[in-house]
């Protein structure tokens, strides 16, 4: 027994003396612990005590060293032995080839885009694929900027259902590539985020911007509400109830006037955040005439909503939630109906209605229109058009107020 124990000792010790001259003192320690256990001269309480180990970490020396000799008493890597979020070559190659198409992309959007066509490929999680975008330089790293509003200003409709409230609005002007200035003129709804159109322009002018809005009325019905900023042509500062011709044939088809507060873009913020992508996308440099900026600009739309997975909407796509207004566009263009009691003028060309003998201006917006006024106290009446209400006229004064 003696003589056994005894060649063990040897055994360590000689394995103790043929370790590397750089190994740790942590291993010379372990090789003596094992020695003076193997010895049997001390108990593992007594040993542990002596070595300031705990006793789980005493058997766990014991034990190594007794599978695998003095190899078990080396330290060993803390690096798992299989990788849990590992990218083989064809998962890696799918999402950067995707995330190339479309570098606005998150991690998400591209998992949601394969997920669907895909299902029977295990993806990884959005972190991992984050990290394989930072590794092949995909990602820009940037400071985060504050916002440059506060989330302030009235609540605006939140539109629970399609055609609810479509927003519009025109994105920053910019020159093609053959010094053409091109206006993109965007309409989206704002429940499914369909980007209904996007149309490159001359200028802001109603004439121009009125076909577009006809041709997405024809094709998708009407809204309820139509959601804008107070620039030209959806309204006009300066105007009465800030009419513009544009904001009258809407009223006309029945559709609500939305206005954001100036200087709150946020209050349209959905439809602003789409403006980024878009011209991230489409503008990252301009296109080189007009006519091959608006195939980009068809192109994103197409993309934008069959394709494009949106984290609000649970990763699916707009198409899959738009649907057309079951309110068609009229083939005449209605006009104004006011109750018996009222007091109905038609607006003359210089935008003034007559009065008493005498004229008073209300706007050039409503010229060849009828306006109604109803009687509100004596000598003072309420001026609408259609449901609208214009302004307040006192007859005695013969002043609007309001509006």
């Amino acid at each position: 027994m003696g003589n056994s124990l005894g060649k063990r000792e040897n055994q360590v010790l000689e394995g103790r003396d043929l370790m590397p001259w750089d190994e740790t003192t942590r291993m010379s320690q372990r090789v003596r612990f094992i020695a003076d256990f193997e010895s049997c001269l001390y108990t593992m309480t007594q040993l542990c005590e002596r070595y300031a180990i705990s006793r789980k970490t005493g058997y766990k020396w014991a034990e190594r060293f007794a599978k695998e000799g003095v190899e078990g008493l080396k330290d060993r890597s803390r690096a798992p032995k299989s990788c849990a979020h590992g990218l083989s070559e064809e998962v890696s190659e799918s999402l950067l080839e995707l995330r190339r198409s479309h570098p606005t992309w998150g991690p998400r959007k591209l998992l949601a885009w394969l997920q669907k066509r895909e299902p029977e490929t295990s993806w990884p999680a959005a972190s991992t694929v984050g990290g394989l975008l930072k590794r092949n330089g995909l990602v820009e790293v940037g400071v985060r900027r504050r916002r440059p509003w506060p989330p302030s200003g009235p609540p605006t409709i939140q539109a629970a259902v399609a055609n609810a409230v479509w927003c519009c609005d025109f994105k920053g002007q910019f020159r093609t590539g053959d010094g053409q200035l091109c206006y993109p003129l965007t309409v989206s709804d704002g429940y499914s985020r369909f980007l209904l159109g996007v149309q490159g322009l001359d200028s802001v002018a109603e004439s121009l911007a009125w076909p577009v809005f006809e041709r997405l009325f024809q094709e998708y019905g009407l809204p309820e509400a139509m959601r804008s900023d107070n620039g030209s042509p959806f309204a006009s500062a300066s105007a009465l109830a800030r009419l513009s011709r544009l904001s009258v044939r809407w009223l006309k088809l029945g559709i609500r006037l939305e206005r954001i507060e100036p200087g709150h873009p946020e209050q349209n913020g959905r439809h602003e955040r789409m403006h980024r992508t878009l011209k991230q996308e489409t503008a990252r440099p301009p296109a080189g005439s007009r006519p091959a900026q608006q195939e980009r600009f068809d192109q994103f739309r197409e993309i934008y909503n069959e394709q494009r997975p949106h984290e609000a909407l649970g990763q699916q796509t707009p198409a899959e939630f738009y649907r057309p207004s079951p309110r068609p566009y009229p083939s005449e263009m209605p006009k104004p109906d006011y109750p018996g009691h009222f007091e109905v003028r038609s607006v003359r060309h210089g935008g003034e209605i007559q009065w008493q003998g005498r004229f008073l201006f209300l706007s050039e917006a409503l010229v060849r229109e009828r306006v109604g006024l109803e009687e509100c106290a004596d000598g003072v009446w309420d001026v609408y058009f259609g449901s609208l209400l214009l302004a307040r006229f006192d007859e005695r004064e013969r002043k609007l107020y309001g509006g």
